[in-house]
């Protein structure tokens, strides 16, 4: 974690048509241009997770649009950011991984309109990203209130996945935040705490296992000594299940924080993504997560 002292002008705080900048910490920067529009803009990048280059640049595409969605923007144009080991890699791996970038963003309706590239000893791709969004339509980890139901929109588990794949262990059919993570993050800019059901998260396949057998990476290290002083979990929550809500996540699925839950669960099954209410918001001690077996 990098501490830059408590001058909020170094930050980046919010003001002015600056809705959000780097001091809230939320998935992306918004810049209000008029009464009806607000750009939205972000990055992100990180090294391969699959062994397959396009897959890996159709995951590395989704990640970084998925933020200008999570700021209820749609995103208009990208930039390819790349760091690769030309001496070591063909530059026809690299042409796969722009490809599969180049797939998502068209399917989003995003034009990739150039880029940059290194020479770098490890690979790594992502984007840098412009969307537009309605200025009283912009979405904020600032926003949740007691009362609230929490909802998530994917299984979890990539990480423990991925460093298990990276060593062999992990079956076929298979860098961030984890859930506890982002939502911790949600609960302090919002002033409020929450609890979260165990039993109600999905797991993706197999993850439990690969967790229980040490397939876990540094990141999610680093987020269960981070988050530890801010949650408290039930003593009989398996192990394997307390490591996975804390595992860093590629790509992972939005986290949402809603007064209305049962019409946010209709609309988003209707299009076919996951809906699984994993807990809800509660007044109390900014950030504090109680994690418990069941709501």
């Amino acid at each position: 974690m990098l501490s830059l002292g408590a001058d909020e002008d170094v930050l980046g705080a919010a003001g002015g048509d600056l809705l959000v900048g780097a001091a809230e910490g939320d998935d992306a920067a918004v810049l209000r241009l008029d009464d009806e529009r607000a750009l939205v803009l972000t990055t992100d990048f990180f090294t391969p997770i699959v062994d397959d280059a396009r897959d890996w640049g159709r995951i590395a595409a989704a990640n970084a649009l998925s933020d200008v969605y999570a700021m209820g923007g749609r995103p208009l144009l990208a930039l390819n950011l790349t760091a690769w080991p030309g001496s070591t890699l063909p530059l026809e791996v690299l042409a796969e991984v722009l490809r599969g970038g180049a797939s998502v963003a068209a399917s989003a309706g995003c034009l990739v309109v150039g880029g940059h590239t290194i020479d770098d000893p490890e690979p790594k791709y992502g984007m840098a990203v412009v969307g537009l969004a309605a200025p009283s339509r912009v979405l904020t980890i600032s926003a949740a209130r007691p009362g609230d139901t929490l909802v998530l929109t994917k299984a979890i588990g990539t990480g423990v996945i991925a460093t298990a794949h990276k060593r062999g262990a992990a079956p076929e059919d298979v860098t961030g935040f984890s859930l506890l993570g982002h939502l911790h993050r949600m609960l302090r800019a919002s002033g409020v705490s929450a609890v979260v059901g165990a039993s109600a998260v999905p797991l993706l396949p197999g993850a439990a296992e690969l967790t229980e057998a040490g397939h876990v990476s540094g990141g999610t290290r680093n987020n269960i000594s981070y988050l530890e002083p801010w949650t408290s979990i039930d003593a009989g929550i398996a192990e394997p299940v307390a490591v996975l809500l804390q595992d860093a996540q590629t790509s992972g699925g939005l986290l949402l924080s809603t007064p209305s839950p049962d019409a946010l669960r209709r609309e988003l099954q209707r299009r076919g993504v996951l809906a699984a209410v994993v807990g809800y918001v509660t007044a109390g001690s900014p950030g504090r997560i109680e994690v418990r077996r069941g709501m």
